[in-house]
């Protein structure tokens, strides 16, 4: 199978030139690299110019307008721009294990996402932790925090199944599914404009169309840095809205591909 690495990003250079290192680290290269901006300024460009040169596969710059966060609109776009079979989707905060790519294809199945955890790099480890461009990671690294889920031990991920329920782990940093299963519910749901509920939503529609969750503990680790929370101004409405997709079991979004 082909497999594309989208990686949604605004306006954090540093994060993603950090987040670039680490998919040149790889021990399975994506095919394709899309970057997913919403409406990043030149610096990002940049950055992306720079690593265009040293990566041996696609890179895919898809920009949109910066008119505020619209980060299911983003990602559609990048859905509809690549022809792979499958889709890795993390955020442009989360710096990626080496086997990060190799341990996604290698739990993945049909008619199954797969979501996985994420260690959190706290706030006095970011100065450095640019200055010095660490990219590499483990359960004894300073600076971390949920230490145990730094721990890459594949042969213990096999006790996670694949289940039909929505799970509170779900982030859509650490995420992955067959791209034909996103386009038969019309991708992300544009109604959601500001931070929150987004990634839950497009999860609970696959799972409202009988492609199960599972959940990859101990592999697939990517390192969340510590940055100011976004605004949650639209979360209320985000979680109403979310709701009623749940109670109505709701399968295409209001506003998708």
């Amino acid at each position: 199978m082909t497999v594309a690495l989208i990686i949604a990003t605004y306006n954090w250079p540093q994060a993603l030139e950090l987040i670039f290192l680490s998919v040149l680290n790889q021990r399975r290269f994506p095919d394709e690299v899309i970057i997913a901006d919403d409406g990043s300024r030149s610096a990002t460009k940049s950055i992306i110019e720079n690593f265009e040169m040293v990566f041996p596969n696609k890179v895919n710059h898809v920009w949109q307008e910066d008119l505020g966060f619209r980060k299911s609109k983003i990602l559609n776009k990048a859905l509809k721009a690549t022809s792979c079979d499958y889709i890795i989707q993390i955020d442009g905060d989360c710096i990626l294990h080496p086997q990060f790519i190799r341990d996604h294809i290698k739990f993945s199945e049909t008619n199954t996402f797969l979501y996985g955890s994420r260690v959190n790099i706290q706030k006095n480890k970011v100065e450095t932790l640019f200055a010095s461009k660490q990219v590499r990671f483990s359960s004894f690294s300073k600076g971390i925090k949920k230490r145990t889920r730094a721990l890459h031990i594949p042969l213990l991920s096999v006790r996670y199944k694949a289940l039909p329920s929505l799970s509170s782990k779900i982030r859509g940093c650490n995420f992955s599914y067959w791209r034909k299963d996103a386009l038969a519910i019309k991708g992300y749901d544009e109604f959601y404009t500001g931070w929150g509920r987004e990634d839950s939503d497009f999860a609970a529609r696959l799972l409202h169309n009988g492609i199960m969750g599972k959940r990859i503990r101990y592999a697939g680790i990517v390192y969340h840095i510590w940055h100011s929370e976004e605004s949650k101004d639209k979360v209320n409405q985000n979680t109403d809205y979310f709701n009623q997709v749940l109670d109505e079991k709701r399968i295409y979004p209001k506003e998708g591909i």
